[in-house]
């Protein structure tokens, strides 16, 4: 076996220990006076006396008699077998001691493979530990990995647990709760001080004393409970109980207490016994490796030579290395355990590294390492780099913040010594250590003084101000500022320290030069990570197999600059590729089957019928031809996929009756997965690159899961694309450095999308608490200000509350620190735009394939719209998007995206569509989005506005009208309010919004409002006419916001395009013009009458009615109302009032009520209140006044020549169907007669006559004959 770790090729064969034939060859390495005295100096007698006589007394000492004298100086100091089994007194149960998942647990719990760390599953589940105690001092540790409802202490035998009572809940249990700092045995008080993930409980109970103690983080948190019960029949067993998803692990001995309390002799034992003969031998045998490395032999002067251990190396010196052999042989099966490994071997290792420097600075870490690989067998090392691995894992999650984060630095310099080693990165990334994020976070204190930041932040500031109008703050203020953002820089670089050490650890695993042991590091790397995807996309239902999302934030960022940091360093090497800053997923990983995306979601649906419809265009466009046979095989696969979903998700490794289940947790082993389902499980075709004048070369796709794929099949070889192959026509054929980078790329992208969005809203929460606490304070010294000096009473707790708000401001503003540090700081902020940025380049990409863009995954556009939305709400107001590089580009390039998409024919998921639509309708409530959607090009704008247009068929019509009501805002009549005036007695934004509303619309307008106008009308009619039946108030206030916006999209249509309504040359214009005066008369007469049942519901200001009012109802009909009476040209007057006043609900009053006209003004004083525009002076400009007070003059005297003008009419001479218009059409052939509206209203919707029922084949115009 050769050592593939360092410089120095070493095989054990030629260093075996040596055998009797062996020894006269072996001693004469060296002569045997000096092997004698380096043997002497490397093991030497623990029993030896002063130097000159022992040099004088002692025997010499050969490698023939070294295993023998190894022995003998080991089995010194050892217990007798008699004292090492004699069972402690005070305790009773087996050894090792791990939980009771048999008998001693209740409701449903996950438990780990080593029966150390639980989640609980069910409401409130309990489990005690093995072993009890009944007598003596005994400590045990939890460490806590969620922060909470738990309930943590000791319990005896008889106690029993439900689903409601817990540890602390019966007479014989003591518990301690962090969660609510509260100590309980059946009553509770307070205690304690709050924990939180990352933190360690220990438990210590004295059966002496008959007391229970609780620490956290090594710090005594006071006795909780005296006079416990003791006695003949009462032992005490480790216990706790735990609400769903929460997790913790357990610490009864089987490793070094984090925390030990050992006062004297009489201090606390851990309930398991530690391994304590092992741990002298391991010590033992430690100081005989650290005497060989800091010695070494002079050959040619014949004497020893003392040298500093830290520059040793392994040169292959016999003696040497067979020196060392008969250590390992000892050596090597004791680094297997656990304990030893943390107690040991990391504490000699982090030894190593305290003297700082850089890690390149301490190579002698490296050389141990090629020493462990070559005098250990591999499952020895293999063990012991795991056990190595996962004690610094703990060790770093469960160490406390101090202000120089020392204990995290000096974990992770640690891990990157040992990852910089090749052999042993190669087969950690292989142990799946990936699983375990914990390396990559860092975790945020609870306890702002005890991490510190008292230190690094003396002076606390927040915002004083919260009005929107810019003040000048004052000159202490200012002070106090300056000296608070100081604080928080000193604070960002030692948070940057961090967060450089854990770039670097991905910098280690992303390496793909290490070729010389076989496979690269990234590729193993890449395998890994694809299946830690996998697992946490398709167990999205199952929480507790899921990374946490706090975990999942900190390693998406250092995974993301570690990603650049290659992309970058491979593109200068390779000229002409595409660099970081442009960087984007190409379309062919989505359909090419060489990336496997699990269950997710494809744009145009199932995969396996995406494979179906669009093989033509992967063989024509993509040069991919799939095989019938195997698609048939695919698509029965997926039948069965929630029967196999099903199974997945069942508990498994069930313990005992069902109860404690195995755990399968991200730092449990990997769990497979069910087999790969992508477009490379068929049998799939792939013809080379397209040569014109030869018959292209179809060459055969192997079938491998995903972590049996190699490095060729990534990057691709012989003449193959790899990850690229199958790039359409119109994919640009642009070289990509390392295509590897572009899968961990999309990898990226997918874990954004899993649940660091969501993490990252969940944050800005302490922010908002800030706000609140502000905003407290300041109203708390405003009402200080006003109290009369006769009220101290009051005074005095207003004093109080005002000192509470500052301690709380205090304590958040540090905490808000550390948190724009970590998570929004202006780095990260630049990580989520340049994420933003790939996704709108990769759809970009996407959608230029055409067809083949149904293949790519939904959350690609969730993350486009999620990233912004987050760059919008998140980082504001530390960082601003406005100071990002291309922001108004990207803003524009996004707007496009969604104007195209939201009604894009090759998206079928209802949920993405709706989400799209979401998108859009946010995108123009604000100014800036909105600018950027009136700079996308114009074809674009014409076909979004087309696209909003259609009839509502397709999709929600609500959303559509909501959007449309968007972009009329600021431009309808009166329609500059945010806040509706009768809720907020303020002034209006009077600065108008930009809008859509160009002329080159209006053709777009012209040729689809006709199905749209009747589309409002059928829904508007309804919904005012429903309002006297709703029971609902909520139902009610719905039914009337949505009557609103349809008449303001009316207001907007008849605004833009008055020609639909007025040019009565087009086939529908009067009967449109009909319908509208038919539909503003009649909101008129049900809004505009006193004491009707509107009047009624306005008056009483019902709980959930506040938005329903005159005021929003009638300004949008008052604005039709003027643009087709006011502001239109002669003939569209004439014909509109013509129209209105014919209409047989016209009622001039309700026209004057708009005013406060033509009310009587007798009556009570609640009778006598009324509405009017002129008492909304903010909201309505005088122009728009005057327009009012011209359309009601007009109308009133249009009225009075219509009642003088108009003759008589014979009951003969009018409709047959509605009786308020004369006949003035008749149907051809059956030659019956009616009123042009009602024939025109019929016909939509029906062909047959309204008397005789024969099929209508024509109208003509009809006038009364001249009377003879």
């Amino acid at each position: 076996m050769s050592s593939k770790g360092g410089g120095t090729a070493l095989t054990r064969r030629n260093y075996r220990l040596s055998s009797d034939m062996d020894k006269p060859r072996a001693t004469g390495i060296v002569n045997e006076k000096l092997l004698s005295d380096f043997l002497h100096h490397v093991f030497p007698s623990a029993n030896q006396g002063p130097a000159v006589l022992f040099l004088l007394c002692r025997k010499p000492l050969g490698f023939q008699d070294l295993g023998t004298h190894l022995e003998r100086l080991l089995s010194e100091g050892e217990a007798s077998e008699d004292n090492r089994d004699q069972p402690m007194e005070g305790r009773l149960g087996p050894q090792p001691v791990v939980l009771d998942h048999t008998s001693g647990f209740e409701g449903l719990l996950f438990v780990d493979d080593d029966l150390l760390g639980v989640i609980g599953h069910s409401n409130f589940s309990s489990i005690r530990a093995t072993t009890c105690v009944y007598k003596g001092k005994w400590a045990y540790e939890v460490l806590i990995s969620s922060q909470g409802l738990m309930q943590i202490g000791w319990c005896t035998l008889n106690c029993r647990f439900n689903q409601e009572e817990g540890v602390g809940d019966t007479p014989d249990s003591y518990a301690y709760d962090g969660n609510r700092v509260r100590k309980w045995n059946v009553t509770t008080t307070n205690y304690g001080k709050s924990w939180a993930a990352g933190d360690i409980v220990s438990c210590l109970i004295d059966l002496d004393e008959g007391t229970i103690t609780f620490c956290l983080n090594g710090q005594s948190l006071g006795t909780a409970f005296t006079n416990i019960k003791m006695g003949p029949g009462v032992a005490y067993f480790p216990a706790i109980s735990l609400s769903f998803k929460e997790s913790v692990a357990f610490n009864f001995g089987s490793r070094p207490l984090r925390y030990p309390f050992r006062t004297g002799r009489s201090g606390y034992l851990p309930l398991q016994n530690p391994p304590t003969a092992d741990l002298l031998k391991a010590h033992k045998l430690l100081g005989y490796i650290k005497n060989v490395l800091s010695i070494s032999i002079d050959i040619q002067e014949e004497r020893l030579v003392e040298k500093d251990c830290a520059v040793w190396r392994l040169h292959g010196e016999p003696t040497v290395l067979i020196t060392l052999a008969h250590i390992f042989n000892h050596f090597a099966p004791l680094m297997c355990k656990v304990y030893l490994v943390e107690d040991v071997l990391m504490s000699f290792l982090l030894g190593i590294l305290e003297g700082g420097g850089s890690v390149d600075e301490h190579p002698l870490i490296q050389q141990l390492l090629d020493l462990f690989w070559l005098l250990m067998e591999d499952y020895e090392v293999n063990e012991c780099l795991k056990q190595l691995m996962m004690s610094l894992l703990r060790a770093y999650r469960f160490s406390p913040i101090i202000p120089d984060l020392g204990f995290q630095i000096h974990y992770l310099r640690l891990t990157t010594a040992i990852l910089r080693h090749e052999k042993s990165r190669k087969y950690l990334v292989t142990f799946d250590v990936l699983r375990s994020v914990v390396f990559f976070y860092i975790k945020t204190p609870l306890r702002v003084k005890e991490a510190g930041l008292e230190e690094l932040i003396p002076t606390t500031w927040w915002p004083t101000h919260f009005d929107k109008e810019p003040r000048d703050e004052s000159a202490d203020e200012r002070l106090r500022r300056r000296a608070y953002e100081r604080g928080c820089q000193r604070l960002k670089k030692r948070i940057e320290v961090v967060e450089e050490l854990q770039v670097q650890i991905l910098r280690l695993l992303l390496n793909n030069k290490d070729k010389t042991t076989g496979e690269a590091s990234r590729y193993i790397f890449l395998n890994k990570f694809r299946k830690f995807l996998q697992e946490n996309a398709s167990n999205r239902g199952h929480p507790t197999a899921l990374c946490p999302p706090e975990y999942m934030v900190c390693f998406l960022h250092r995974l993301l600059t570690a990603v650049r940091a290659c992309w970058d360093e491979s593109s200068r090497k390779c000229p002409g590729s595409i660099s970081s800053e442009d960087a984007y997923v190409p379309p062919q990983l989505f359909y090419n089957g060489k990336v496997d995306y699990f269950d997710l979601q494809r744009l145009g649906g199932l995969l396996s019928h995406l494979k179906k419809t669009l093989k033509d265009d992967l063989a024509s466009k993509a040069n991919i031809i799939i095989d019938p046979a195997e698609i048939q095989a695919a698509s029965m696969d997926d039948l069965d996929e929630d029967e196999e979903s099903g199974a997945a998700q069942r508990p498994f490794g069930a313990a005992a009756m069902g109860g404690a289940l195995a755990r399968p947790s991200w730092l449990s082993s990997p769990t497979l997965g069910r087999a790969n389902r992508f477009l490379s499980t068929a049998a799939v075709s792939l013809m080379t690159s397209r040569r014109p004048l030869t018959q292209p070369e179809k060459v055969k796709v192997r079938t491998l899961a995903v972590e049996q794929r190699t490095e060729d099949d990534i990057e691709g070889s012989h003449g193959s694309d790899g990850l690229l192959l199958g790039r359409p026509l119109e994919e640009p054929d642009q070289p990509v450095a390392d295509k590897s980078l572009l899968e961990i790329l999309d990898g990226i992208v997918m874990m954004y999308n899993l649940s660091v969005h969501q993490q990252l809203g969940k944050m800005v929460v302490v922010a908002d608490d800030v706000h609140e606490y502000a905003v407290a304070l300041k109203d708390t010294e405003e009402k200080i200000a006003r109290c009369p000096a006769r009220r101290p009473d009051i005074l005095e707790e207003l004093q109080k509350s005002q000192k509470v708000f500052a301690e709380k401001l205090n304590h958040l503003s540090r905490r808000l620190a550390w948190i724009n540090a970590t998570i929004y700081s202006k780095e990260k902020m630049l990580d989520v735009y340049w994420l933003l940025c790939v996704c709108i380049r990769t759809i970009e990409h996407a959608d230029n394939t055409g067809s083949l863009f149904a293949f790519a995954p939904e959350f690609y556009l969730n993350v486009a719209m999620n990233a912004y939305s987050a760059l919008k709400n998140y980082f504001s107001p530390v960082n601003s998007m406005e100071e990002l590089p291309g922001y108004e580009e990207t803003l524009t390039q996004l707007a496009a995206i969604l104007a195209k998409h939201f009604a894009d024919p090759r998206i079928v998921g209802t949920d993405i569509k709706d989400s799209l639509m979401q998108a859009l309708a946010s995108y123009v409530c604000y100014p800036q989005s909105l600018r950027a959607v009136e700079r996308i090009p114009e074809e674009q704008r014409v076909a979004m506005m087309r696209n909003l247009l259609a009839p509502y068929e397709q999709r929600p019509w609500a959303q559509t009208n909501w959007i449309l009501v968007r972009l009329w805002r600021g431009c309808g009549f009166g329609y500059r309010y945010t806040r509706l005036p009768h809720l907020l007695k303020t002034k209006p934004e009077d600065a108008n919004l930009p809008s859509l509303q160009s002329r080159c619309s209006l053709t777009v307008f012209s040729s689809h409002t006709l199905c749209f106008g009747c589309s409002l009308f059928s829904i508007i009619v309804p919904v005012g006419s429903r309002s006297e039946g709703l029971e609902g108030s909520a139902v009610c206030a719905t039914c009337f916001d949505l009557s609103v916006s349809l008449l303001r999209v009316l207001e907007m249509t008849v605004t833009l395009v008055p020609e639909i309504f007025l040019d009565w040359s087009r086939p529908s214009a009067e009967l449109l013009l009909r319908r509208l005066a038919q539909l503003l008369n009649q909101v008129l007469n049900r809004v505009t009458a006193e004491k009707n049942l509107f009047d009624r519901v306005v008056n009483l200001r019902l709980p959930g009615l506040e938005s329903v009012d005159h005021y929003p109802i009638l300004v949008a009909v008052t604005g039709i109302l003027v643009r087709i009476l006011v502001d239109g040209d002669r003939q569209g007057v004439s014909r509109a009032a013509s129209v209105l006043l014919s209409d047989p609900c016209f009622q001039l009053h309700s026209i004057q009520h708009l005013l406060g006209e033509g009310v009587e003004s007798s009556g009570s004083s609640a009778e006598r209140r009324h509405f009017s525009l002129h008492a909304y002076t903010d909201y309505i400009s005088e122009e728009e006044k005057q327009k009012v007070e011209l359309m009601l003059a007009f109308l009133t005297e249009e009225s009075k020549q219509a009642a003088a003008s108009t003759a008589p009419t014979s009951e003969e001479d009018l409709c047959p169907i509605c009786y308020a218009h004369s006949i003035s059409a008749i149907f051809r052939p059956c030659s019956h007669k009616s009123c042009k509206a009602c024939i025109n209203q019929h016909l939509m919707n029906n062909k047959d006559c309204f008397f005789c029922k024969a099929t209508i084949t024509g109208v003509e115009d009809y006038s009364k004959p001249a009377a003879s």
